[in-house]
Order: C-alpha cells, then sequence, then structure tokens
C-alpha cells in the first residue's frame, strides 16, 4: 500500500522537473513525434531560462510523492515520481499546462493526486474552468475524459523548427 503526497515545487526543483520529462517524453510522444522534436521541446519548456520564466509569470508547480510503507528506499521513504503545473490564463480560467508522473509509476494515483490539486488550485482562485492541451494521439487524451474533461476543439500550433504540436483542447467546467 502506498499513499501520494503534493507538494508544492520552487525553481529549486527545476532539476527533478527536466529529469521528470527527460524520462517520461519517450514513451510518452516516441510513437508520436520524432526524437529531433520531443529534443527541441524539452529544450524549449525545460531549460533553466524556460523553467525560470514560467515561475516568473505565475505557473505554480507541484511534485507529487510516493510514500511506501515497505521499500527498497526503507520504511515511509518519500519517492517523488511526478509533477504537473498551472497558471492562471484569465479571469475566469486556469492551464493545466503539464502533468506528467514517471512510468514506473503509472496506476499509483499520482496522476489523479496531481490533477486534483490543479483543480484545487484553480477552484481557489476563483476560475470557473480549468483546460489543457493534450497530443491528439497521447493515451492522456482517455485520462482526461474519464475525469470529466470534455474536447473543446482541435488545435495545430507551429512551436518553430519546423516543428508543430497537434493537440485538443479540452476543459472541465467547475
Amino acid at each position: 500500500m502506498s499513499q501520494i503526497s503534493i507538494r508544492p515545487a520552487s525553481l529549486q526543483d527545476s532539476a527533478f522537473i527536466r529529469s521528470v520529462s527527460e524520462r517520461t517524453w519517450p514513451s510518452t510522444y516516441g510513437h508520436i513525434i520524432s526524437q529531433e522534436q520531443i529534443d527541441f521541446m524539452l529544450d524549449w519548456m525545460y531549460s533553466d531560462a524556460s523553467l525560470e520564466e514560467q515561475f516568473q509569470k505565475g505557473c505554480q508547480f507541484f511534485i507529487a510523492g510516493i510514500v511506501k510503507e515497505s521499500s527498497e528506499l526503507g520504511n515511509g521513504e518519500l519517492e517523488e515520481i511526478g509533477f504537473c503545473s498551472v497558471s492562471p490564463e484569465d479571469t475566469n480560467e486556469h492551464k493545466l499546462n503539464k502533468l506528467y508522473v514517471l512510468p514506473k509509476a503509472h496506476g499509483t494515483g499520482a496522476g489523479k493526486a496531481l490533477l486534483n490539486k490543479a483543480i484545487e488550485v484553480t477552484k481557489e482562485a476563483g476560475s470557473t474552468s480549468l483546460f489543457l492541451q493534450v497530443n491528439k494521439l497521447n493515451t492522456a487524451y482517455s485520462f482526461y475524459l474519464k475525469h470529466g474533461f470534455v474536447k473543446e476543439r482541435d488545435f495545430k500550433f507551429d512551436i518553430g523548427n519546423g516543428f508543430f504540436m497537434d493537440d485538443y483542447v479540452m476543459r472541465l467546467h467547475l
């Protein structure tokens, strides 16, 4: 049996956030986009300068940890396994920018706990909806549907270097 804990992240957690992304993206996107695009996007979104800018612009990051009653780490040790990022977009909505859990921790409830934290932050800010973009071929699409998000529209975004994000915009009304 394991327990999930969620804590706020700071700029000092940048290396962990980048590490989770680097370990998650190949299995999440490797069959969808090229390795060149993965490398480009990881650098674009997770470089030190990019993460610092995201924190400065009001993105809130949260880190999920799993507390295992007995594990190779010892009894009751915390292992950090994922993160999310949420930010206000206007007076009535927030955006879930990122939500990644290490592949070895899928099925632990960490993704749901991080999503619930993003929803909590959104509600506490007085926003009436939370939206996100998810790649059309990402299996996370069904995760978001299961948790009440609805597909609002298709969105193809030119990110430079000849690369595009081919996503669905999904929204949860609160």
